[in-house]
């Protein structure tokens, strides 16, 4: 159950800086959905505006393609322990393309990651000069 509440269709529209989000992100993403993330968001207009401008900034056009975007994304979510955004982000990696190997490899370089992060973690290994920038030969 969210600890906030969920902003209806009606709550949004009888707010302009909420309705002006809701009908940005429509246009943006070319759907008429808006998820329960951006719906809780609502209840504090601010923080809506602020964040949907950031994500639309950092996930928009750049030099790496959408679909890796939502894979990091995707990462991120799974070390976070976020199962909103491992579910949100895998759907939108889909849209963009994600085939079923893809994904399944993916899953293994996340474990494989966390696996051998642990692994250097708990034995407290020094980084070597060379993988240092500016360190290195």
């Amino acid at each position: 159950m969210a600890t906030v509440t969920l902003r209806s269709d009606a709550e949004a529209e009888a707010d302009p800086r909420v309705q002006a989000v809701f009908s940005d992100i429509r246009t943006t993403r070319g759907s008429d959905f808006i998820n329960n993330f951006w719906r809780g968001l609502a209840h504090d207009p601010a923080l809506l505006e602020r964040t949907w401008t950031s994500l639309k900034a950092v996930m928009g056009p750049g030099t790496l393609d959408p679909l890796t975007k939502e894979l990091i994304y995707i990462a991120v979510s799974i070390a976070n322990g976020c199962p909103y955004c491992i579910h949100s982000h895998t759907a939108a990696a889909r849209a963009k393309g994600l085939t079923p190997a893809q994904h399944g490899e993916f899953l293994s370089v996340v474990g494989m990651a966390n696996q051998t992060n642990a692994l250097v973690n708990g034995m407290q290994i020094p980084v070597d000069a060379a993988f240092k920038v500016g360190e290195g030969p």
